[in-house]
């Protein structure tokens, strides 16, 4: 499955030239020219990273991500930004748990790989919350079996704790 970002930006050039950039790498790029229509594009698409200015009209890039966070807590979230202030980095990481927070302008090459780099997280956390549910469904069954044969998860061992299968 191809992986998707969605850039916001306000600035169509600064859009266009990363929506190429990533389109080369085989991502699936969503644009966005305001924190709404960011929004409408993640009610219709699943986004895996989306990758914000800080500074647009209307809504600031971590009031978007804040909003992300809560409604899309798996989209990875990312600041890039002309005017960066401590401020905007501690409401960034603070409201909307981000991932990195980049200055313009920024080496494509680092933003690639932070992108990779959170994918890859991603794919573990994913992986990870597979397991625990499918460890969950298995002590659920193991119990549901126990419940009706008492016993029979039990395993028998020898004193060098290999398993005894049968009883002599």
């Amino acid at each position: 499955m191809t992986q998707s970002i969605l850039l916001v930006d306000d600035v169509p050039a600064i859009r266009d030239m990363l929506a190429e950039a990533f389109t080369k790498d085989g991502f699936k790029v969503h644009t966005a020219g305001s924190a709404e229509e960011a929004l409408n594009l993640l009610s219709a698409h699943q986004v895996d990273v989306i990758i914000s200015d800080e500074k647009m009209p209307g809504m600031s890039g971590s009031q978007l991500l804040a909003v992300v966070r809560k409604r899309y807590p798996d989209t990875v979230r990312m600041i890039l930004t002309g005017q960066a202030t401590l401020e905007s980095a501690i409401r960034a990481i603070n409201e909307g748990e981000i991932y990195r927070f980049f200055t313009k302008p920024c080496n494509i090459v680092d933003l690639k790989v932070s992108i990779r780099q959170a994918l890859e997280q991603k794919k573990l956390v994913d992986e990870n919350r597979r397991l625990s549910e499918l460890v969950k469904s298995q002590a659920s069954s193991l119990k549901a079996l126990e419940d009706q044969c008492p016993g029979i998860t039990e395993v028998k061992r020898d004193e060098g704790g290999a398993v005894i299968l049968e009883d002599e």
